[in-house]
């Protein structure tokens, strides 16, 4: 008995060396579209990187405002102590790990009569600071505000400033004695 040689055809031996040659061709199209891609995707990453920051920085800012708020709402007293409500804001922002020079605080307290919802604002010292009529309840609000100031690790000019400035506020009822 005779073997049989197993021998490609002309056009299978074309098909595989056309095959080959394509592969190489887009070879060094795969190597131009990461070349091509790669400061696009770059760009990308440095923006999520600086919008992470900056909202990072605007919840600081608002915890400050909290931290300063939740001190003046302790009691009446506290309320009016803009030093130590300022002193309590820029603590809880320098435990974060930011420069105080970064924060501005300020703090302001109201008076008024809340009847079921409704207050209508009153002086706090003086003639009848302290009670309301009609069954309405007499409140005292601390509010505080802290403005701070986020600064680019990379500058766009033409897409983002180098800083923006962030404002927050928080405003919390006082504690009755």
């Amino acid at each position: 008995m005779k073997e049989q040689k197993n021998t490609p055809s002309r056009s299978a031996v074309r098909a595989q060396t056309s095959a080959l040659t394509s592969r190489r061709k887009q070879a060094g199209q795969s190597l131009l579209e990461v070349a091509l891609m790669t400061p696009l995707l770059l760009a990308m990453l440095i923006g999520v990187i600086e919008f992470g920051r900056y909202i990072y920085i605007g919840i600081l800012v608002g915890n400050a405002a909290r931290a300063g708020a939740a001190f003046g709402a302790q009691n009446p007293g506290t309320a009016a102590d803009q030093t130590d409500i300022a002193t309590a804001a820029k603590n809880d922002f320098q435990n974060n790990g930011q420069s105080v020079s970064k924060l501005t605080v300020n703090s302001s307290f109201a008076c008024g009569c809340d009847n079921a919802g409704t207050v209508t604002a009153e002086t706090c010292t003086g003639t009848g600071a302290g009670t309301c009529t009609g069954g309405a309840h007499w409140i005292i609000t601390v509010t505080v505000e802290a403005s701070g100031t986020f600064n680019a690790l990379f500058n766009f000019p033409w897409i983002v400033p180098a800083s923006l400035a962030l404002d927050r506020s928080c405003t919390l009822r006082v504690n009755s004695l």
